[in-house]
């Protein structure tokens, strides 16, 4: 309306043909759009950089809390995301079937100890167990990590090419090695045939661990693991491929590392 102004064209014929208020229109001028929170936006592009396909605007906001101490709501963030025009897209379910490790009953199941109760008062109370699969350089890769539910902490972790046992006894290997002496955890995992295996089953008895089996079919049950996986398949996975397993694996661990050491939870 300004410019039509400039050439000419009478204020109440504009407003007329547009619905617009003339105090409005006054309003609009004296009160001009100023860009939200402008100090906050260089840290904010720096905290976005940090995973190759950027952050979510709660995860900016924790940040700029926490390191800046800003004063900030999460929906500010959210709105000066959007005037700089970055964001952190979300994965879209394809038509591909996703990777499921469920072989019916191969061997022992278990109760569904965790009920969805997640919360944890202290570490290596709850910890949680999957497998995901991923594209990789013209094949798959398969990761086997576990979550501590309270502090969210990767714990334990094994890349490979293969969803196998040998993974199992990796990842229960480090897994051992770590877990303090006195605690009792409780694992949960799905039904998936590696958890149900005679060697698996095995270790973790001996090792004092509770293991907790989602329901069949249902993926809520095991929904803070799952929730981890997508996390990670948003901010380092999606758009990206690799020309081999090894340089798939250094930047997984890189960004395994990052999870643990940089990224804050809520």
């Amino acid at each position: 309306m300004r410019a039509l102004r400039a050439e000419g064209h009478s204020l109440r014929h504009l407003l007329e043909c547009s619905g617009l208020r003339r105090s409005t229109y006054y309003y609009a001028l004296a009160h001009p759009r100023r860009p939200t929170r402008p100090e906050l936006r260089d840290a904010a592009a720096e905290i976005f950089s940090r995973t190759a396909n950027g952050c979510g605007h709660r995860q900016i906001a924790m940040c700029l809390r926490a390191e800046l101490g800003a004063v900030v709501a999460d929906k500010t963030v959210l709105k000066m995301m959007r005037e700089m025009g970055i964001r952190c897209g979300i994965r879209r379910r394809g038509s591909r079937r996703r990777y499921s490790s469920y072989r019916g009953l191969v061997g022992s199941t278990f109760e569904n100890v965790i009920a969805r109760d997640f919360g944890a008062e202290g570490p290596w109370q709850k910890l949680g167990t999957d497998v995901t699969e991923f594209k990789v350089a013209g094949a798959k890769a398969y990761w086997a990590p576990v979550l501590d539910f309270c502090t969210k902490e990767i714990v334990a972790s094994d890349i490979s090419t293969t969803p196998d046992m040998a993974q199992q006894v990796r990842m229960l290997d480090e897994l051992l090695s770590k877990i303090p002496e006195g605690t009792a955890p409780t694992m949960h995992s799905d039904r998936g045939w590696q958890y149900q295996h005679a060697s698996y089953t095995s270790r973790l008895e001996a090792a004092g661990i509770v293991q907790s089996m989602s329901r069949k079919g249902n993926c809520l049950d095991n929904a803070c693991t799952e929730g981890m996986f997508g996390h990670l398949k948003d901010e380092f996975l999606r758009g990206r491929d690799w020309d081999t397993f090894e340089e798939f694996k250094a930047d997984l661990e890189d960004y395994i590392h990052h999870w643990n050491n940089v990224r804050r939870q809520v």
